[in-house]
């Protein structure tokens, strides 16, 4: 947790291009997040490398092979009244297949009110339209071609939600395709967030921006995700 808190607190004193706020302006708290910044920042890199993360996927994702797809750092202000809403994060993405696992990891104590809530038994489709989180504009797949999510939040009884207090040292992994959601933050919530990929995942290359993007990827449709840019983590003897 020492590593993660000093990554975080790095990141957010040195913001990477691929930074955004997605806070309003008139937030009384401050929602930040960053992508993809293993690289750069020595502590991300030792807590991915050096832990049992990779071992620990291979296990949930029954995948003989594990590699980093990106990290994400979410950070919310105490104070911070903008929601995460409901979303899955795979249909944002440039990989198609079902080996997958998220790991949201905090290393500040979460309440019960702020925590990271899931849509129990979502993870097995159907693939929802993907939208922008301020303005809920369609810019990945075509308006219409994907059914919009329904409207979770005034039907909780319909849906069995989960989600969990949280302390440093705790940790949720659950797969690209579950619906989930994140209230605003009644104290300061740092979040270190890593998305690992298996066998069964292929390339697919869209003709949008996803989410994050990486310029520079030369993959064919269909190639497994053999690239510098998504290294092995753990692999079976």
């Amino acid at each position: 947790m020492e590593l993660l808190r000093a990554g975080i607190d790095q990141n957010l004193f040195e913001l990477s291009p691929r930074a955004k706020v997605a806070s309003t302006a008139d937030d009384p708290g401050r929602f930040v997040e960053d992508f993809c910044c293993w690289q750069e920042n020595e502590f991300y890199r030792r807590f991915i490398f050096e832990s049992k993360l990779g071992e620990v996927a291979a296990r949930l994702m029954q995948s003989k092979t594990v590699r980093l797809y990106h990290d994400h750092m979410l950070t919310k202000e105490g104070g911070t009244r903008q929601r995460t809403p409901w979303h899955q994060d795979q249909p944002y993405s440039n990989i198609d297949g079902r080996m997958n696992c998220s790991f949201w990891i905090p290393v500040d104590p979460v309440s019960r009110d702020s925590t990271l809530e899931f849509v129990a038994g979502s993870h097995l489709g159907p693939w929802y339209m993907p939208r922008s989180f301020m303005d809920e504009q369609a810019k990945w797949f075509p308006e219409g071609s994907l059914h919009d999510i329904p409207n979770i939040d005034v039907r909780r009884d319909q849906f069995e939600i989960l989600g969990w207090e949280m302390e440093p040292g705790d940790a949720v992994a659950f797969h690209m395709l579950t619906l989930h959601s994140a209230a605003g933050a009644d104290q300061r919530r740092r979040v270190f967030s890593v998305r690992v990929i298996g066998d069964d995942i292929r390339h697919a290359p869209r003709p949008w921006k996803t989410s994050p993007d990486f310029p520079g990827l030369d993959l064919p449709a269909g190639a497994e995700m053999d690239s510098e840019l998504f290294p092995m983590l753990w692999e079976s003897s």
